[in-house]
């Protein structure tokens, strides 16, 4: 059995018909990149933000720019090459941080970044494993939230004080809200546009952009990974990423009378560290 905490069902958030208060405009909007930031995690939410129109405004009321370790050159997924706007040690106090998964650990200079912006910025949003980033920055302790939907187990087993939200496409926990894999990114966005300045304004950004998804309207919209999808002998499962094995290949072992089979060994080393949050 795995743990209530990652078992527990994505909560229905109402989602806002009206804006808060009047915000000043116009809204900085922080993308951290590192090398292999995942490139719709970060543009997909850019491109919502720079739609933005709101009534009597010109242009977007958002101010977007990104931000790394250094502002040389950098490859993001896919071999895009981004230059940075601002270092951290440079780039100005923003309203709104975005955070992408990146490629391997993040730095200190980034965590410490964040974790100073955090406490100030009106919002601190991450897209799939960017979860994973601010829980290294302490953002989301004893918080709710969500991940790609392959990396839930191991967002709760690494970080046991988060509340890890299955089938959530997104999770707004007021300055710190967290969307599921990918294309959840454009859904949060435009929940944060909803949320900022109404529905009817969130509506016409996608319509705009001719967007067609409508999971930004339900954060528990990720249905298909509500439940943790069960391994059988025909189609065997890595039991901490699911993703399906191969049994005469893939590295295993026997745990408690049952035996595992993993995608990888860092999966292997993951379930070894933290088995009770992998077990079928």
């Amino acid at each position: 059995m795995l743990p209530a905490l990652w078992l527990a069902s994505a909560a229905i958030a109402a989602e806002p018909t009206a804006p808060q208060a009047r915000p000043k405009l116009p809204i900085s909007v922080a993308f951290v990149l590192a090398a292999g930031a995942e490139v719709v995690d970060f543009t997909g939410p850019w491109g919502v933000f720079e739609y933005v129109t709101v009534p009597g405004g010109s242009g977007s009321p958002y101010k977007l720019f990104t931000v790394a370790d250094a502002t040389r050159p950098l490859k993001v997924s896919g071999g895009l090459t981004v230059v940075p706007d601002f270092s951290f040690a440079n780039a100005p106090m923003p309203d709104v941080v975005v955070v992408p998964a990146i490629e391997g650990n993040p730095s200190p200079a980034m965590l410490a970044w964040l974790k100073k912006v955090g406490a100030r910025a009106e919002l601190t949003m991450s897209v799939c494993t960017g979860a994973f980033v601010l829980a290294a920055a302490g953002i989301l302790d004893g918080k709710q939230a969500t991940t790609h939907h392959s990396a839930l187990g191991l967002l709760a087993a690494n970080h046991p004080t988060i509340a890890v939200k299955r089938g959530a496409r997104f999770v707004d926990s007021g300055k710190v809200a967290t969307a599921g894999g990918l294309t959840s990114g454009i859904d949060l966005a435009l929940h944060v546009v909803g949320r900022t300045f109404g529905r009817e304004v969130a509506e016409a950004t996608a319509k705009q952009l001719e967007y067609q998804g409508t999971g930004w309207k339900d954060p528990a919209s990720n249905a298909a990974f509500a439940k943790r999808p069960v391994s059988t002998a025909e189609h065997p499962l890595c039991p901490v990423c699911e993703m399906e094995v191969d049994p005469k290949r893939a590295p295993s072992l026997d745990h408690e009378g049952q035996h595992y089979g993993f995608c990888s060994e860092g999966c292997k080393t993951a379930f070894q560290k933290a088995p009770k949050f992998f077990e079928w």
